[in-house]
């Protein structure tokens, strides 16, 4: 399975690119209706560093192991799950320079759900959903900070992404 966020930001892509480099940025862009208990934040974006998370799912609690597998310093970086919620996950973070101070964001990401077939009749609905409400925030987090931040490095939070139940309808 596939998932890919875009978004042109009105920033260099220098900027960007930094903002994800920043050692605050991963606990950022954490969205917070997600229940997450980071245990080892990553270091830098460098091949090798890994990351690790205590995710909320529902009542239980699952541990998250990432590694960064690629880094082209100002370009792009990527990192694949070696333990979590999926059967296998790559996620390539793609910053695109459209001009000066204009650039492309985009987050690519091959997954697999586990259970094969089965888990991709029933939870590939479910997990499209979060991750376009995830990414939508990430991005916007993104966004503000690069576009809006002020010289102190202090950004406004964007307002939360409305929970949806089946998929169409905000929840109330």
């Amino acid at each position: 399975m596939r998932f890919v966020k875009e978004s042109v930001i009105e920033a260099s892509a220098e900027r960007v690119f930094a903002f994800h480099e920043a050692p605050d940025a991963f606990e950022r862009l954490q969205p917070p209706w997600q229940k997450t208990e980071i245990v080892q934040p990553p270091t830098s974006l460098e091949v090798g560093t890994r990351v690790e998370l205590r995710v909320g799912l529902g009542p239980f609690w699952q541990t998250l192991v990432a590694e960064h597998v690629a880094y082209e310093p100002g370009k792009m970086f990527a990192d694949r799950m070696l333990k979590g919620p999926f059967a296998s996950w790559l996620h390539k973070h793609i910053v695109s320079p459209e001009g000066p101070d204009r650039c492309v964001l985009t987050d690519d990401i091959e997954y697999e759900l586990p259970l094969g077939l089965l888990g991709r009749i029933f939870g590939g609905g479910f997990a499209s959903r979060q991750l376009d409400r995830m990414f939508d925030y990430r991005h916007e987090v993104t966004r503000r900070a690069c576009e809006e931040e002020s010289p102190s490095g202090v950004s406004p939070e964007p307002e939360p992404v409305p929970e949806t139940v089946g998929g169409d309808k905000p929840r109330s």
